[in-house]
């Protein structure tokens, strides 16, 4: 005994603007009545059909009988046997006739189904030919297009003059769903919606799947009555994604109807699987447009997405080469400078066009430097950044910034930031100003509450009037070729920290081995005197000999303990207070006169130089000073210290003869590791590490240190605040 049909229809509820996100629009159980539908199983056998069959068609159908059994065309029954038996899924087009009528016949597979969709065709045979010399000529016309713009300007002349709407549209689709009508043809007495911009919910998540798998939809009659599909109650409801004729949403219907449109047909631009644009066609009559002349538009809307995306490759390929020639720039510099921030800051305008940013912040170990925006700001957003976690930030609107933040943001809403040296907290920000922009909306995007033809409910906005909008507080977001670069140079700046670290880790192990070297001379040489004392010797003599073993001991691990608190992130200790400057200094000239009674110290000291300092480390700073000074500087040529207060600043100067620091050396003088100093030969007493320190210590003072060279002095400047800002 066969099974009864049963009318297919979905979805069961009432559907509202509060729902429709979630309306199973693939499987409506309806179909456009200027049409009819078969639906057969893997075995042939029929399984469904739209209740206007028998009408349209002149058969009578019933569940199980097979395809060959129904009164068809021979060229409908090969297509329906090549989908089921040879899995030919792809949609194919015939004429067919039957009961009076000529039909365009569409087959196509569905999983194991396969489905024939029966077209009233309206349009006589020769008409059609024309529409094909027309459709070709158009698609060779779009093939010459150079720029996108152009493309698009061209695609809506081209489609509106084969099918005859009375306006078509290009739309180009935001990062955000949104799209903006970018070209337009129309009929005169129109009003144009060219420049609008239409919100993502007018292309709910499951029509923008829809529009990506069957790429053109008719609508021939905004006011038509759906015909239900007919099936086994026990079955599956029918798929519908790549029917033609398939029912539309009644949200849909009632959004056409508030814009006055009798008819409509969208063409997908997909590109990457992704609806990129959408070609939208208007008209105010009922239209029907035969197959063949939309397929001629799907082939438009397929050069035209293959020619964007070439374009957008071209660009894409352009941008990428430029990038890689920078980048590589870039990391030679990361490799050969020891300071990454001046590394970064000797490239900074190359980044800012690479990554097309309005302002760069570079950040390290607690220090950072800022290029366009203010070092307060760049501090606060530094500290807002996730310390673990994702590698790359990106933000482009106020909202997405931690609440305490966005007041004091200001323009500066959009950020990507690549976190290039997790350990050491290395970034680097790109920023972007927020785009302050004058959105023409088609109609006010919000959705209204009223009585409509399916009842109380949220309804499609009712007028497309133009209603403009100024749209704040969000940045252009960064476009995925940007991205792309982005994500290259954090990849290649991670590799460059890694070799960085290396020869960090092998500096160490030198330093260490130094250390244990140049401890052993003065231990050795404590325990040869005490030996001594215990045979009797004059005490006075290695008395001072250990007394200077020991003292070299305790600098050098201070030096190293020094370095430990500044490469942990500790700081050095300061203990600041009131320093008669001048004093400090004449007291450490003495000391140094009395150790090296061959050196020949010049000084030219300003009385009464007094500051808050500290004067422990301030005495560091100085005996480094005078020590390299001693060590580099020409035999028997005198050093020249001077002190003075400038502007409420203590001034200092530290003068040698000397030939002028070499410049890879000079770039460097103020970091720890330096190689070149770890092997030079006038550096045998010392680590490479006074005037990391030194810089450090003046840094916490609240000022700054400096290398120039005056011929023939090598110039060593500190400078500082007498009295805390």
């Amino acid at each position: 005994m066969s099974e009864a049909p049963a009318p297919r229809a979905q979805p069961p509820q009432p559907v509202g603007l509060d729902n429709c996100a979630d309306e199973p629009i693939h499987i409506p159980g309806l179909i456009q009545p200027h049409g009819a539908l078969l639906a057969f199983a893997a075995d042939g056998t029929l399984r469904a059909w739209s209740a206007n069959v028998a009408g349209l068609l002149g058969i009578t159908p019933a569940m199980g009988i097979p395809y060959t059994g129904l009164a068809l065309e021979a060229g409908v029954v090969e297509q329906l046997r090549a989908c089921l038996e040879e899995g030919a899924d792809s949609p194919t087009g015939i004429e067919s006739r039957g009961n009076g009528h000529t039909f365009d016949c569409v087959v196509h597979g569905n999983g194991t189904q396969a489905i024939a969709e029966f077209e009233l065709r309206q349009v006589a045979a020769d008409a059609l030919a024309a529409f094909a010399l027309k459709a070709h000529a158009a698609i060779e016309r779009l093939r010459r297009q150079r720029s996108i713009e152009a493309l698009l300007r061209h695609a809506v002349e081209q489609v509106r003059e084969i099918t005859g709407f009375d306006r078509v549209m290009a739309y180009r689709f935001r990062h955000d769903d949104s799209g903006d009508v970018v070209a337009e043809a129309l009929r005169d007495e129109l009003k144009p919606f060219l420049g609008m911009r239409y919100p993502a919910g007018d292309i709910p998540a499951q029509a923008r799947r829809l529009y990506t798998i069957n790429t053109l939809r008719l609508i021939a009659d905004a006011g038509y009555t759906p015909v239900p599909v007919l099936g086994a109650a026990s079955d599956a409801p029918l798929d519908m994604s790549h029917c033609v004729l398939r029912s539309v949403s009644p949200i849909h219907i009632e959004y056409l109807q508030n814009m006055g449109v009798g008819a409509s047909m969208s063409v997908s631009i997909v590109i990457n699987g992704r609806l990129w644009g959408l070609i939208a066609c208007h008209h105010m009559a009922p239209l029907r447009v035969p197959y063949s002349v939309r397929m001629a538009c799907d082939v438009m809307a397929q050069v035209l997405a293959a020619a964007v995306q070439s374009l957008d490759s071209r660009e894409r390929a352009a941008l990428a080469e430029q990038a890689a020639v920078a980048r590589t720039r870039l990391i030679e510099t990361l490799l050969q400078e020891d300071d990454v921030l001046a590394a970064l800051e000797r490239h900074a305008d190359e980044l800012a066009g690479n990554l097309a940013a309005d302002a760069l912040v570079f950040a390290q170990q607690g220090k950072l430097t800022a290029h366009g925006v203010d070092d307060d700001l760049a501090a606060a957003i530094v500290a807002s950044l996730p310390p673990d976690g994702d590698e790359m930030v990106h933000r482009f609107s106020r909202e997405q910034w931690p609440e305490a933040l966005r007041e004091r943001l200001g323009p500066w809403v959009g950020l990507l930031a690549l976190h290039f040296d997790p350990a050491t907290t290395g970034w680097l920000l790109a920023l972007r100003k927020e785009q302050v922009e004058t959105v023409r909306w088609a109609g006010k995007p919000d959705k209204l509450e009223k009585t409509g033809p399916l009842g109380h409910r949220l309804t499609p906005r009712g007028s497309f009037d133009e209603w403009v909008e100024s749209v704040h507080d969000k940045a252009v977001p960064w476009e995925s070729a940007r991205l792309m670069v982005a994500d290259q140079l954090l990849g290649e700046m991670h590799r460059a920290s890694m070799a960085r670290h290396a020869e960090t880790e092998k500096a160490r192990m030198q330093l260490l081995a130094m250390l244990g070297h140049d401890l052993r001379d003065p231990l050795q040489s404590i325990s040869m005197a005490a030996s001594v004392l215990q045979h009797g010797a004059q005490p006075q003599q290695l008395g001072q000999r250990i007394e200077r073993s020991s003292g070299r001991m305790q600098r050098l691990i201070s030096q190293v303990l020094d370095m430990s608190r500044l490469d942990s992130g500790l700081g050095l200790a300061m203990r600041k207070t009131e320093v008669d400057l001048s004093k400090a200094l004449e007291d450490l000239l003495d000391e140094a006169r009395m150790a090296h009674p061959g050196t020949i110290y010049h000084a030219a000291i300003e009385p009464e130089v007094h500051g808050c300092a500290d004067p422990d480390r301030m005495a560091q700073v100085i005996s480094n000073l005078l020590s390299n000074a001693r060590h580099h500087g020409a035999n028997g040529q005198p050093i020249l210290v001077s002190l003075r207060a400038v502007e409420g600043q203590a001034v200092l100067e530290v003068r040698n003869d000397g030939a002028p620091i070499a410049p890879e050396l000079a770039a460097q003088l103020f970091n720890p590791f330096k190689r070149m100093a770890l092997q030079n030969r006038a550096n045998r007493s010392g680590m490479g590490l006074g005037l990391y320190i030194a810089e450090n210590v003046v840094k916490g003072h609240g000022g700054s240190v400096t290398y120039r060279y005056e011929a023939p002095h090598v110039v060593f400047r500190v400078a500082f605040p007498l009295r805390p800002a």
